[in-house]
């Protein structure tokens, strides 16, 4: 099991002092937060030390392994790599190689952590947390490549596979929308049409009443008795019957509306 990257962090922050830089009084206050969990503001003074010594193992290193507490592996990266070559010199190589070397299984580069491993145990053989950060990454890295490349080529794919799926749904949704607007369109097309139907049809019988009603008053005027004929009886029994059958039509519209309404708000 992979052994956790606190104890290099421990260990070395008390060593700070050691190193014999300009900049002790940042590092030291910066390792009193840094100790307390105080990692935004231990950053603040270790770029402080940074400021007045860019090559400052101690600044450089602590300030990196801030960065590994807040989770921003690639920086801690950078600041390890700024003085690693400086810090094997001077005998703290172990360590550093250990630390950089749990920043990369964070980032699943199980290649970059093997190398930092094998290079922490060359300093420091008898480091067994090393020993089993290195068995961990190996097996990894065995497990990646019986994959074909897997490990973060397959997460990559994951998340592109889950970000078409989600461009995916998202045009569906879009299309769905659409197509529900071109029904209602439609429905609402329909119902306009029908409607100006029954508006001219009855404008028709008005207009046939209307001329019935004029000769009616005619007749009257006359003294005569209104009268009549087959053809006009037909016509005004005609219309009734039309009126009614509309007025049924409309009806049955309406209920089936309704009805069609319920059902797509039952299937949405």
């Amino acid at each position: 099991m992979r052994k956790s990257f606190i104890i290099a962090i421990l260990m070395f922050a008390v060593m700070a002092p050691a190193f014999g830089q300009t900049d002790r009084k940042e590092v030291r206050h910066g390792n009193r937060l840094f100790s307390k969990e105080n990692f935004q503001e231990a950053e603040i003074d270790y770029k402080k030390a940074l400021m007045k010594d860019s090559l400052s193992n101690a600044a450089n290193f602590n300030i990196g392994n801030t960065y590994y507490r807040m989770e921003n592996y690639s920086e801690a990266d950078r600041h390890y790599a700024a003085v690693m070559d400086s810090l094997d010199r001077a005998g703290h190589g172990a360590q550093a190689y250990f630390n950089q070397g749990d920043s990369y299984l964070k980032q699943r580069n199980w290649q970059g952590a093997v190398e930092a491993f094998k290079n922490s145990l060359r300093r420091n053989p008898d480091d067994m947390d090393a020993k089993s950060n290195l068995a961990y990454a190996q097996k990894m890295l065995e497990n990646q490549q019986q994959q074909g490349g897997g490990g973060q080529n397959q997460d990559q794919q994951n998340q592109q596979d889950q970000q078409n799926q989600d461009q995916n749904q998202d045009n569906n949704d879009q299309n769905q929308d659409q197509q529900n607007q071109d029904q209602n369109q439609g429905d609402n097309d329909q119902n306009q049409d029908q409607q100006n139907q029954d508006q001219n049809q009855n404008q028709n019988n008005n207009d046939q009443n209307q001329d019935q009603q004029d000769q009616q008053n005619q007749q009257s005027q006359s003294g005569e008795q209104p009268k009549i004929s087959p053809q006009a009886a037909q016509q005004m029994l005609q219309a009734i019957q039309d009126q009614e059958k509309q007025t049924q039509d409309k009806v049955r519209k309406e209920k089936a509306a309704k009805v069609k309404s319920k059902q797509k708000d039952k299937n949405w």
